[in-house]
């Protein structure tokens, strides 16, 4: 079901339900990943028992209120605005699903004791020199130059146009890119250490081997921005399941219903 979130700023944001009773989950999408893409996932939860929202950002999908060039919004509003207000929709303890992005700012979220348990797809820390000498060669490029130059360029990040997910506002992309070039990533340059070491839930984060945008030493480092989070990092390799790809985004694609999807609810069933 259809839902309109408001955020503390005033800002509405589409969101959606997935079932109405069991325990609650909160999806958090991707950078530029509109909630729709998790729709199936989050239905295959609510069949599995589990009450899910999920939600877009600013600026994204259902939450794109206006013309991008003239949005004010940081990377850091959809974390301590949007996925804050999400969080604190769902009333009772929370079980996170993290995508990417989604599970870089779980710290930012206040009473992280409500959270019992969080599952990361592709999450990793951004820093460009956590990623292999190839991935380097684009890593660095991307982050100290590319992003910066693209979004003066045309007043927001064309996100759509280069494989990137949706469009992006501008002061999404800019601190997007400084907090790339930061070796703690977020968590260096916003200051916030003492707000992940708050968070004690216990963390199974997805490593996919083809997946360019999270190669597991990026994955690793997050898991170390959590100092006190039970971390588990779970490996998998596309031939493990007899696929030749998986990539960034294949964790939320239907075909893995009964591989990934059912493990990774058993998991969450059993926080």
């Amino acid at each position: 079901m259809e839902i309109t979130l408001t955020a503390a700023d005033g800002y509405t944001l589409g969101a959606a339900t997935f079932g109405t009773t069991g325990r609650p989950v909160l999806v958090m999408p991707a950078t530029g990943v509109p909630q729709s893409y998790y729709a199936k996932f989050a239905l295959y939860l609510a069949e599995r028992g589990f009450s899910v929202l999920t939600f877009d950002y600013r600026g994204i999908g259902r939450s794109k209120n206006g013309d991008l060039r003239t949005m004010t919004a940081r990377m850091r509003d959809w974390a301590l605005l949007d996925a804050a207000t999400a969080f604190r929709h769902l009333s009772d303890d929370v079980l996170v699903v993290g995508h990417s992005f989604g599970g870089q700012t779980i710290g930012l979220l206040s009473q992280p004791e409500r959270i019992r348990g969080a599952l990361l797809v592709g999450s990793q820390s951004g820093y460009w020199r956590n990623w292999p000498p190839l991935g380097q060669l684009w890593m660095w490029p991307t982050t100290h130059l590319g992003l910066d130059a693209v979004t003066r360029l045309f007043g927001y990040f064309p996100g759509s146009r280069l494989g990137f997910g949706e469009d992006l506002p501008p002061g999404v992309a800019n601190e997007w890119a400084s907090w790339c070039r930061n070796p703690r990533y977020l968590v260096g340059a916003l200051g916030v250490d003492e707000a992940y070491a708050r968070v004690r839930s216990p963390f199974r984060a997805y490593a996919i081997s083809d997946d360019a945008f999270a190669p597991l030493p990026a994955v690793d480092a997050l898991g170390r921005l959590y100092p006190n989070a039970r971390w588990e990092t779970r490996a998998v390799a596309p031939r493990q399941l007899g696929v030749d790809s998986i990539g960034h985004f294949g964790f939320f694609r239907e075909r893995f219903r009964d591989s990934l999807w059912r493990e990774a609810a058993d998991w969450l069933e059993r926080q």
